[in-house]
């Protein structure tokens, strides 16, 4: 089968119009690397919220095998470290997960330049990924960031270009990329079972509490801001702003921080069919929505569907909620078969006249949505230096930030919107 990597770094950045001075500001570093199947792979961390935690647990279950251990950490409140390290009820600490105290950090660019670090995991809100990210690949390190790849489609780009100058094994955080019955659908469609696609269906649907609200933690600090909290660090790139700490604990309902629902959660299953139907940037997509439940001063929506185009097909059409969570199947439509994601992986269900109905291929899935596979997979692609192995490269990534994009730029506009590679940003359509 051809590998899921479709279009090279190199020939993916000569289609844009960024060229070699999308990074001039940084200086560019050979690449470290793990060189040997028994070195140990050596993690630094940036942000330590509940992900970053959810990752230590996932990676100390493969400590062993995979020779592997949290070196460094890095945040912007010093009450972070200690829960990191040391525990809390819902934690059980790095320190009794790995057996060590890892170095820690207030500035990510002195974690980033530890000569100790191999691989850097960026868990932080999504508006500081691409800086990150830029940094970490021209300093030599591997990288696993967080989904999405970036806070928008053109700083994907420019994350693209880093990636291509210093050969960075680059592993974007959609752990569902280790399933693999996304690129094991490809391989049915491209040998043709279901004929000619037209449409693929996906959503991403909750319920949360009426008094609480999608991402809502803020009174867990309220005011004044704590002492050793850095928050213009926290604001970083973003639009400078007096405290507030609804926009740190809740950065996900803010537009500067985050995309929400689309960037949140969409990418997860837009990177799905993407991976599947082997789909590059959408032509036309548009968002629509609303805050119809939670109107708390949050800016995003809590109620969101996204319908993107393809050239040539197929159209894809997302569900998002925050208030509902009865889901829809996930499946994808052609002329002869439709393929739904359903256990024990995907199934094919005839479309032709005479056995219409029929389940005339069942795929039984490998692998799952989880994020140790997923750093599985990031470890052996770092150890044999081949980016081809990655379940989820930056590619994969760029692609589902620029449908998500079309998305939210088209609620914000209320317009139809599109790709312009000339100008390598979102426009109207």
């Amino acid at each position: 089968m051809e590998n899921q990597n479709q279009l090279s770094r190199r020939g993916f950045i000569q289609t844009t119009a960024y060229g070699a001075a999308a990074t001039a500001a940084f200086t560019s570093a050979p690449s470290v690397g793990v060189t040997g199947a028994n070195d140990r792979i050596n993690i630094g961390v940036i942000g330590l919220g509940t992900i970053a935690k959810n990752h230590a647990k996932k990676l100390a279950e493969i400590k062993d095998e995979d020779n592997c251990s949290i070196v460094a950490i890095c945040d912007i409140w010093s009450q972070r470290f200690n829960e990191y390290v040391d525990g809390n009820p819902d934690f059980p600490g790095v320190k009794a997960l790995f057996g060590t105290t890892p170095t820690q950090y207030r500035d990510y660019r002195e974690l980033i330049h530890d000569p100790q670090v191999d691989k850097v995991l960026i868990a932080t809100p999504e508006h500081w990924h691409e800086r990150m990210a830029i940094e970490a690949c021209n300093a030599g390190k591997a990288v696993y960031c967080e989904k999405p790849m970036t806070h928008s489609a053109d700083e994907a780009v420019r994350v693209l270009k880093a990636v291509e100058d210093n050969g960075t094994i680059f592993q974007v955080g959609v752990q569902g990329m280790s399933d693999d019955s996304y690129i094991s659908a490809r391989k049915v469609i491209e040998d043709g079972m279901l004929g000619q696609v037209f449409q693929c269906q996906i959503d991403y649907v909750r319920r949360y509490s009426e008094d609480k609200g999608p991402w809502r933690t803020h009174a867990k600090t309220g005011d004044p801001k704590p002492e050793d909290l850095d928050w213009n660090a926290f604001l970083g790139p973003a639009w400078k702003r007096p405290w507030d700490a609804r926009r740190y604990w809740d950065w996900r309902n803010y537009w500067d921080y985050s995309g929400g629902v689309s960037t949140d959660l969409f990418v997860h299953r837009i990177t799905r069919m993407i991976k599947a139907c082997n789909l590059h940037e959408p032509i036309r997509g548009i968002g629509m929505g609303g805050i119809y439940k939670w109107d708390d001063g949050r800016e995003v929506p809590d109620s969101f569907e996204m319908l993107l185009e393809y050239d040539g097909g197929p159209t894809v059409y997302c569900l998002g909620t925050m208030g509902n969570k009865y889901s829809n199947q996930h499946l994808i439509r052609g002329y002869d078969a439709t393929l739904v994601f359903e256990d024990p992986g995907f199934k094919v269900y005839s479309q032709k006249d005479d056995n219409y109905g029929e389940v005339i291929y069942t795929h039984e899935k490998t692998g799952a949505e989880n994020q140790a596979l997923h750093h599985k997979n990031h470890h052996a692609a770092m150890r044999a230096n081949d980016a081809s192995m990655l379940n989820c490269p930056p590619e994969l990534g760029y692609y589902g930030v620029v449908a998500v994009g079309l998305a939210n730029e088209g609620y914000k506009l209320k317009k139809c919107m599109t790709w312009s590679p000339e100008h390598s940003r979102v426009v109207p359509a």
